[in-house]
């Protein structure tokens, strides 16, 4: 009989042995340190995934560098309703020196820089065509003149002849109505004839009509009379005029100070040509300043005439109002001018430039923020709140009131203490969330 063959596999009709199936397998030992490990594991991949969470940006969310940002706290604090500006010194009243008549300078008489009193002569010119004008114009003018005294002499030679005329004629009367008299009475004796009392008759009678004509007419004829008298003599005054204004022409190259003040601008030379109506200069009033100063265009609406301000000088403060509003806009800014309400600082020169404080409105307490570069992306309709961590701000809606160049008014939407990005919101593209890393 063969012996089996060990490595070969049973029949698959065999039966395994009993108990085969019920073989016990060795029992676990509980390990406490895994459990902690895995716990901790968890926490640890939770923190992670937190951490991960908080600082990948969501939905709406935009990404900054904090070191680029700056911020500022909401604050209860005086509002100073006042803008600060810088104005400049300039002379009250400026008054030009104009040329009136063209010319060449012939002489200069003062220096710029001088006072001078009105009416003080500045510079000769020289105008040869101009002196003939004058000469030629003169004598035409006199011409006139002496027509219009021939018809002012005709017109009263006229009037006296009237008059003249009306007496010889009353007298006439008298010596006619006398000699009437008389032959009356030799005619009642029989001495005078009947023709001879009737040629006295007619005489009278022809000297009382001819006194009677005189005497009706001659008030038309006075009044035609003083009418063209008037005329004449309007035409006379016309041509004294003329004859003032030619004469005024040469006194014209005499260019003289149309008021008293500090001459400036003024640069003539003997010799230099000038055309009518050159400025040759200018006179500024003499210890009579006005403040000018550049305003930004926001406070066009807020600044107004009459309001008052302050400056300071040497450590003393001068009071002053607006005293002119120029509204043309030009660079983003107007220009305003005041004026020193009482005494002019004794010290102050042309083109010295003073801090003022134009008052705008009452000062009183209220949540402020500083003014910054925030307000140029908002608006002033939102500002981005930083939470409590810092890490993040988020997009919240304001309301803003009065503004000055230092600090913002806030109405509404903001708390003391709110803590606000202040750098410029221009690149924001106004996201509801930033995340500062």
């Amino acid at each position: 009989m063969s012996q089996a063959d060990p490595s070969s596999d049973p029949p698959p009709s065999a039966t395994p042995p009993a108990g085969a199936m019920d073989r016990r397998l060795p029992r676990k030992r509980f390990r406490p340190g895994r459990v902690v490990m895995g716990v901790a594991a968890a926490a640890f991949v939770t923190v992670i995934a937190v951490l991960i969470w908080r600082t990948l940006p969501g939905s709406g969310e935009l990404v900054v560098n904090e070191a680029d940002l700056a911020t500022a706290t909401a604050q209860q604090a005086i509002f100073e309703d006042a803008l600060p500006v810088r104005a400049v010194a300039a002379p009250l009243r400026t008054v030009q020196i104009v040329a009136i008549e063209g010319g060449q300078v012939q002489n200069v008489q003062v220096e710029d820089g001088a006072r001078l009193t009105a009416g003080q002569p500045l510079a000769i010119l020289s105008n040869p065509r101009l002196r003939m004008e004058v000469t030629a114009s003169e004598a035409q003018i006199a011409g006139q003149l002496g027509d219009a005294r021939g018809q002012q002499l005709q017109i009263s030679r006229s009037r006296l002849d009237r008059e003249q005329a009306i007496s010889e004629t009353a007298f006439n009367l008298l010596n006619a109505e006398r000699e009437l008299g008389i032959r009356s009475s030799l005619h009642a004796k029989g001495i005078v004839s009947d023709a001879g009392l009737a040629e006295s008759q007619a005489l009278a009678d022809y000297h009382r009509n001819r006194l009677q004509s005189l005497r009706r007419a001659e008030p038309s004829e006075n009044q035609l009379a003083q009418r063209q008298l008037e005329g004449v003599l309007s035409s006379s005054n016309q041509l004294q005029s003329n004859l003032s204004a030619v004469r005024a022409s040469l006194d014209a190259l005499t260019i003289r100070a149309p008021v008293a003040g500090r001459l400036t601008a003024f640069d003539l030379q003997p010799g230099q040509p000038l055309t009518a109506g050159a400025v040759v200069g200018q006179i500024d009033s003499e210890d009579a300043y006005k403040l000018v100063a550049e305003v930004d265009e926001f406070y066009l609406a807020r600044v107004s005439t009459g309001q008052g301000a302050t400056a300071t000088l040497e450590g003393k403060t001068w009071p002053l109002a607006v005293s002119r509003v120029l509204p043309q806009v030009a660079n983003g800014r107007f220009t305003a001018e005041l004026v020193f309400r009482g005494a002019t600082p004794p010290n102050l020169r042309r083109g010295q430039t003073l801090d003022l404080r134009i008052t705008l409105g009452e000062s009183r307490p209220a949540l402020v923020l500083p003014t910054g570069a925030w307000l140029e992306g908002s608006g002033g309709a939102f500002v981005y709140v930083l939470d409590a961590d810092g890490r993040r701000a988020t997009r919240r809606a304001v309301r803003l009131g009065r503004r000055s160049p230092t600090q913002v008014e806030v109405l509404q939407g903001l708390a003391a203490h709110d803590r606000i990005v202040a750098s410029s919101y221009a690149a924001f593209d106004a996201r509801p969330r930033l995340v500062l890393r």
